[in-house]
């Protein structure tokens, strides 16, 4: 008998039938809509607050609010595909998200206008989590790297490109086309969707585990809460902070303990069990913190730091977009051929070299360098987003992949929420330690490390990754031999 396989093969890659490509262009055309929105709302928030005589502390809801309800609304998204078939979800997710958007439009006041943007929220969450349950159906594991890959290039390029459309409706037209340009796009989304999404396959009926929906969708949400508001305050001690963070953790954990004994949770938690898809989750948490710390840090930077006014800083911003959205396709390719337990251990590495000297260097350093760090940055995001998605559905059985998706979801956007809040506590207390002779530059140095330090630990659990697949590998390599 030959010896155990001790490193996984390089595989050839099967062709990617026309028919994937159509399904996904479509379920990405959701996705990019949903990004996009997020991102040029938030531009008009000052704009919005004038016209609807609100002040900021109420208008921040527009935007809080959103991301609350589509936290809320990920944990239902595996029962819907399960229940009624991902495609369908997916069609009356994106079908809600445009009523919504024109309830929001036509809002006469500030309360309507976020209960307009909390239902949003809730079709925004769906959409996401049915439309990869879709796209990695139709890819397999043996496409999915390359498909998920290059599904995201419109996911990155929404948020750098949503600033600068908003500044655009603003200047030209009124706030309400930034909720009714969603009308003619979602629209045409439901005509194409109706035409080249399938539909999906229902699994046998279930009841809605409907006290795990309450207690998930208080839990999650308070978490969140908290989180942002620690971010917002600069402090973890403040009282409704961990009155949230308390009461979110135990409704989470309540739930925890339920599902693992029912037989028809909402989310089914055992497929943590499997320690390849447990080890990408961990990394998707960590990799969240360094990259929407990042994206809450550099701004600030720039703006606080460098003095350069948002538009020039948004230009500033642009090229870490560029280069992942231009990295995205050939990481796809490097998933399927070299595992993305790898790729992204390659990827995070690159991270945290382009994240580390922004720890030292001078205040005055010049903006070639600066942008030099960002491209390297892009190019580390592309390399270790997607590719550990991949891996992690990969690994799982096709009737889990809805629990998976919702599941890796949470994860990434709690760790994106606790990575930004605990990067502007770092940055807002050191630079409160001004008068005391701490400038600037040094709270920002200080910021940096942190990053570096959340890239750091998201590279350990990407190596974590790369053994876990390895162990898959032979295991799976030895029974092969065994049961030919």
């Amino acid at each position: 008998m030959s010896p155990p396989t001790t490193a996984p093969p390089v595989p050839d890659l099967l062709a990617i039938p026309a028919s994937v490509w159509g399904i996904a262009a479509v379920v990405t055309f959701g996705s990019f809509m949903s990004g996009l929105d997020a991102s040029l709302v938030n531009v008009g928030l000052d704009t919005i607050g004038r016209r609807l005589d609100a002040p900021l502390a109420t208008t921040q809801w527009i935007a809080s609010g959103y991301l609350l309800a589509l936290a809320a609304a990920l944990p239902a998204s595996g029962w819907l595909s399960r229940r009624f078939g991902a495609g369908r979800g997916w069609l009356w997710s994106l079908g809600a998200f445009t009523a919504a958007s024109g309830l929001c439009a036509l809002a006469p006041s500030i309360g309507l206008l976020i209960a307009g943007r909390a239902l949003q929220g809730v079709a925004g969450g769906l959409l996401v989590s049915t439309g990869m349950t879709v796209l990695a159906g139709a890819a397999g594991p043996e496409r999915m790297g390359r498909v998920l890959s290059i599904t995201g290039v419109p996911t990155v390029l929404a948020p750098a490109l949503g600033p600068a459309v908003g500044a655009l409706l603003l200047a030209h037209l009124s706030w309400q086309w930034l909720f009714g340009i969603n009308l003619p796009v979602g629209v045409l989304g439901v005509v194409l969707g109706l035409r080249f999404v399938p539909r999906g396959e229902r699994a046998p009926a279930s009841r809605l585990d409907v006290s795990g929906l309450v207690l998930v969708a208080v839990g999650l949400p308070l978490v969140v809460f908290g989180i942002t508001e620690a971010g917002s305050r600069a402090t973890l001690t403040a009282a409704p902070v961990l009155l949230a963070l308390l009461g979110g953790t135990a409704a989470l954990v309540t739930f925890g303990r339920r599902s693992l004994r029912r037989e028809h949770p909402l989310l089914d938690l055992r497929v943590f069990t499997n320690r390849v898809f447990a080890a990408a989750c961990v990394e998707l948490f960590f990799g969240g913190a360094a990259l929407f710390g990042g994206q809450v840090v550099l701004p600030l930077y720039f703006q606080l730091q460098r003095e350069r006014p948002i538009v020039e800083t948004g230009l500033l911003l642009l090229p870490f977009g560029l280069a992942a959205a231009a990295t995205f396709p050939i990481a796809g390719r490097l998933t399927d051929r070299f595992g993305g337990g790898r790729v992204a251990a390659v990827g995070l590495a690159v991270t945290a070299v382009a994240t580390a000297p922004m720890g030292w260097l001078p205040a005055d350093v010049g903006l070639v360098p600066l942008e030099a760090l960002q491209v390297l940055r892009g190019v580390g995001l592309a390399l270790s987003g997607a590719p550990v998605v991949a891996a992690a559905l990969a690994a799982v059985a096709r009737h889990q992949l809805a629990d998976a998706i919702a599941e890796i979801n949470i994860l990434s956007r709690v760790g994106g929420a606790l990575g930004g809040a605990l990067l502007v506590v770092v940055l807002t207390s050191n630079l409160n330690q001004g008068v005391r002779g701490v400038a600037a530059t040094t709270a920002f140095q200080t910021t940096f490390w942190w990053m570096t330090g959340a890239a750091l630990a998201a590279l350990a659990a990407a190596g974590w990754l790369v053994v876990e697949q390895h162990r898959s590998h032979v295991r799976t390599s030895h029974e092969m031999e065994h049961h030919p």
